[in-house]
């Protein structure tokens, strides 16, 4: 059989191969270090053996199926350590995630930070005892038998809900057998030292408010400790940044149990929003689009043609009106349809770029619900572009320029991925694979570097996604690209070509912040509250040195907002070096100092988030200064820390 490597060589082999041989055949050392391997794009176990022709790569842990590997046998370690300590917990689930790995489980009693200590010193113990991994399967009914004689309820519930003739995999080391897909690694010491207990919290069992509440252990791990000590810094930095605190002492939003996942905004907090709406008007209106607003509202005939009612109705609220159902609309696109099909188009008319900053609601899981981060109510910057197939390339170059230059402006970094055709999805194959062409030769021509996401798509057409990373180096999807051929077709959509025949459009659905509320979040802990000027929600605050001085502070004030600028006045009766410390901690970027010297010469002591104390200034030349900064929309570097 010929085996085909990531650098194009080619391997023959006279007997089959598993993938950890084919690696030692390799080198050695790329053994020793493999952790998964990548068989025809499906990321498998090191022990799968390659039977014939087929493209091989061996993952470490700089690959991402490497890295999820060794945190997968890492909970399945975590998991032993501890039913060692705790031998009646139950356990449920133990993937890998993202930025490491949890596992749900059901103990007697209630577990403890001094809990966390004890399973991570077992850990470090069960990786020390190098214990072989072994894989291996058995039927259905002695599957269960087995998880039964165990006691483990939940996982013989799990394999009576596989599908009849699946595989059913376990995998043992030392006295601890998990029921299991895999991949694994090959020995508990191929962990190393990088890992670490992180919190616990509560889960439902399968998601579910109806099922019982688990214990979710969650924790993480790297291939060196360095990344591990990177990933610990950054996570305390987090802490520092979480935006539900941040929002909370600056008075931006709250949160109530009247309406768990549905945000309120505070009035600093609709300054900013409506800041970031305002910037998201001029950019589009520049780039060609019309804004519209369509209905909160519609009834389940509009979603039966849309095929959310099919697609998504587990995530949407439903009512009755006059004997109707209706939803409350989870995304804007099908009354963005209604609009562009409310009048006869021509070619001429095309492309039609239409935005809508619309409010939407889905019905997100009580227990996935995080601040501004994942909620039930968000008003989403949606666009729908109406084109012929010619203006594709195009309108997608020209929306992947837009959303850079949203992201620019904030400072962010990001990277791009483009989403495939889904298991669960609607069209033909031709219009997938035309589609998702036009999306790979955008990005192509755009020399826009992407990864592949396989079946990542939406329902109704392949997507670009846009991850951006903030400045502590999270990673955040907020903009898409998703090109869509069965909305117009499903809705008939049409317009008059050069040929004076009719012609079905194609649709773009696209976002650039994504959920407004969402993005909020995030720039509240990318700067940490500390917005630039033109964002942020007061951006002076004038300190009068006593109560003698208020008449002419709230004389700066009055010049100040007639100019425009966001300003307010301290006037508690408290001592100067306080009002600016609060100031300081309201993180707003500058404060005028006001006393006898400023009120007799007309001027004012600027003191700045950026650069600390910049001296005195004409009431006009500091204006002149902030109104040109706020103009430009800079984000201005803090120059020196305030003591």
């Amino acid at each position: 059989m010929k085996i085909t490597l990531k650098d194009g060589s080619v391997r023959e082999y006279a007997q089959p191969m598993a993938v950890i041989d084919i690696a030692r055949d390799l080198s050695e050392g790329l053994a020793r270090a493999a952790c998964a391997g990548e068989v025809n794009g499906e990321v498998v176990d090191l022990r799968t053996v390659v039977d014939q022709d087929a493209q091989v790569n061996i993952l470490t842990v700089n690959d991402e199926g490497g890295l999820s590997t060794l945190r997968h046998t890492a909970s399945h370690v975590m998991a032993q350590a501890i039913k060692r300590l705790y031998p009646n917990t139950k356990l449920a689930i133990g993937p890998s995630i993202a930025d490491g790995f949890y596992y749900d489980v059901d103990p007697e009693n209630p577990l403890t930070a001094e809990d966390m200590e004890k399973i991570e010193a077992e850990m470090k113990k069960i990786v020390k005892e190098a214990l072989p991994i072994e894989r291996f399967t058995l039927p259905r009914e002695e599957a269960i038998a087995f998880m039964k004689e165990k006691d483990e309820p939940y996982k013989v519930e799990l394999i009576e809900d596989l599908p009849e003739g699946e595989e059913i995999s376990f995998y043992r080391q030392g006295e601890f057998t998990d029921l299991c897909a895999g991949p694994h690694l090959m020995n508990t010491k191929d962990i190393g030292k990088a890992y670490k207990l992180m919190n616990l919290a509560g889960a439902y069992w399968r998601g579910s408010e109806k099922n019982k509440m688990l214990t979710r252990v969650y924790a993480t791990a790297f291939g060196k400790k360095a990344d591990l000590d990177a990933y610990i810094t950054m996570m305390e930095e987090a802490k520092k940044r979480d935006h539900r605190k941040i929002g909370r002492e600056l008075g931006l939003f709250m949160m109530n149990e009247a309406g768990p996942g549905f945000p309120f905004f505070l009035p600093k907090g609709m300054v900013l929003k409506n800041t970031l709406l305002d910037y998201w008007r001029e950019i589009h209106r520049k780039a060609g689009y019309v804004e519209i607003s369509t209905p909160v509202i519609l009834n389940r005939k509009l979603w039966e043609t849309s095929g959310h009612w099919d697609h998504y109705k587990e995530n949407m609220y439903t009512t009755v009106i006059d004997d109707e159902d209706y939803a409350i609309k989870p995304m804007n696109c099908p009354g963005g349809v209604l609009v562009y099909a409310s009048e006869p188009r021509s070619y001429r008319d095309l492309p039609l770029r239409m935005g809508e900053l619309g409010l939407v609601h889905r019905h997100e899981k009580s227990g996935q619900l995080h601040g501004l981060m994942r909620v039930r109510c968000f008003t989403q910057d949606d666009a729908h572009i109406f084109m012929t197939p010619e203006q594709i390339k195009d309108e997608i170059k020209g929306v992947a320029n837009l959303i850079d230059q949203v992201y620019s402006l904030f400072g962010f970094k990001y990277h791009v991925e483009l989403s495939t055709r889904p298991e669960d999805s609607m069209g033909s194959d031709e219009d997938w694979e035309m589609a998702t062409d036009g999306l790979r030769d955008a990005l192509d021509e755009l020399g826009l570097p992407y990864v592949v996401n396989e079946g990542d798509g939406a329902f109704y057409g392949p997507k670009i996604d846009f991850h951006l990373e903030d400045c502590i180096g999270r990673t955040w999807q907020c903009g898409t690209i998703q090109l869509d051929f069965q909305l117009p077709q499903r809705f008939e959509l049409e317009y008059t070509g050069a040929d004076g025949e009719k012609h079905r459009p194609i649709m773009i659905h696209r976002v650039a912040f994504g959920s407004i509320e969402r993005f909020i979040g995030i720039l509240i802990e990318h700067f940490a509250g500390a917005f630039p000027t033109w964002l942020a929600p007061v951006q002076v605050k004038v300190l009068p040195i006593s109560d003698k001085y208020m008449d002419y502070a709230e004389k700066v004030k009055e010049q100040l907002f007639d100019a425009g600028i966001r300003v307010e006045v301290d006037t508690r009766s408290e001592k100067i070096g306080y009002k600016i410390r609060e100031a300081q901690t309201q993180k707003i970027p500058y404060m005028l100092v006001v006393g006898q010297k400023e009120a007799e010469e007309g001027t004012v002591s600027v003191r700045s988030r950026f650069a600390g104390d910049e001296g005195s200034s004409s009431l006009e030349a500091f204006m002149e200064k902030i109104q040109k900064e706020i103009a430009s929309r800079e984000n201005r570097k803090v120059e020196k820390e305030e003591n």
